[in-house]
């Protein structure tokens, strides 16, 4: 959507999943639609892999095995870099170019639907390309991405899997973990569910994220996942320790850490996770008064 009606660019593109292709027409996505992946990629001077983390390796080789045009860069928009920066340089030829990218932006929303000339806008959009990758390559992509108004961040592959890992991967397995053992909890009462209404259901919000996409992307990030998880135990029974202690102090300490660095994180910034911003409005509980509120909204 970001590269539509500017000068000088044409966007085809064949759908994932092949049954889409309708809604892809009619949404206005691509200038022109068509199921065949060598049509779409004869002529392309830049190539974008937009399918699941669990598909890339797969596309990535049957695009080199097409006839593309000298100078043709291909790059994808997944949630883990390292696993398709090492099948890149296995299948590399002369004069084509992969460079992983990272747009970190997005909802639990998927789909056509959730397309967004904006999605972009003021957000961080990750590039890792590898080793031997030329120069102007680089530039070429960065400058292409200068229309999704994001802000582009060069940083090695292996790296970023680490950093998201912490900052996404891990968040993400935590949220759904907790849902599930509330889940289990109110099998035999159901007045938990009841009260997670507030706000155990507003830090839990990504537990609702696709699980098809994210199955692939824990996957693809295994190692590094098994290392945070590992962390993060021993995080949990350091919190088992301060209780069992009866440690009030270390149990303030920990808080007031946390705190602190969260009160230094940048704010009103998109990133791995979707931010939310919130209103507050001190009303009497009456009939109609949120009607009311939305209406003047």
């Amino acid at each position: 959507f970001c590269f539509k009606s500017k000068p000088g660019i044409s966007v085809v593109g064949p759908p994932h999943p092949p049954e889409s292709l309708k809604r892809i027409e009619e949404r206005g996505v691509v200038d022109a639609a068509t199921l065949s992946m060598e049509e779409a990629a004869a002529d392309a001077d830049f190539i974008f892999l937009c399918v699941p983390v669990g598909l890339l390796e797969d596309y990535l080789r049957k695009l080199t095995e097409l006839p593309l045009k000298p100078g043709c860069i291909i790059t994808d928009v997944g949630s883990t870099k390292a696993s398709v920066a090492a099948c890149a340089a296995q299948i590399a030829r002369p004069g084509v170019h992969f460079i992983g990218g990272h747009p970190m932006a997005g909802s639990e929303r998927s789909g056509v639907e959730a397309a967004s000339t904006l999605l972009f806008e003021n957000a961080f959009y990750v590039l890792t390309p590898s080793s031997g990758v030329p120069e102007e390559a680089y530039h070429r992509l960065e400058q292409l991405l200068a229309y999704t108004k994001a802000q582009i961040v060069r940083v090695d592959p292996v790296l970023h899997d680490e950093i998201v890992g912490a900052i996404s991967h891990l968040p993400h397995i935590i949220a759904v973990a907790l849902v599930n053992q509330v889940r289990h909890y109110n099998d035999s009462n159901g007045l938990y569910r009841m009260l997670a209404a507030g706000g155990f259901r507003d830090i839990t919000r990504i537990a609702s994220s696709d699980p098809v996409i994210w199955r692939d992307i824990l996957l693809s990030n295994r190692d590094v996942l098994l290392h945070l998880l590992k962390d993060w135990n021993r995080e949990i029974e350091g919190f088992i320790t301060l209780l069992e202690a009866q440690n009030g102090e270390g149990i303030e300490a920990e808080f007031q850490k946390a705190n602190q660095f969260r009160g230094e994180l940048p704010e009103r910034r998109k990133g791995a996770i979707t931010s939310l911003f919130d209103i507050y409005i001190d009303v009497p509980d009456t009939p109609g008064i949120i009607g009311q509120i939305a209406t003047e909204l």
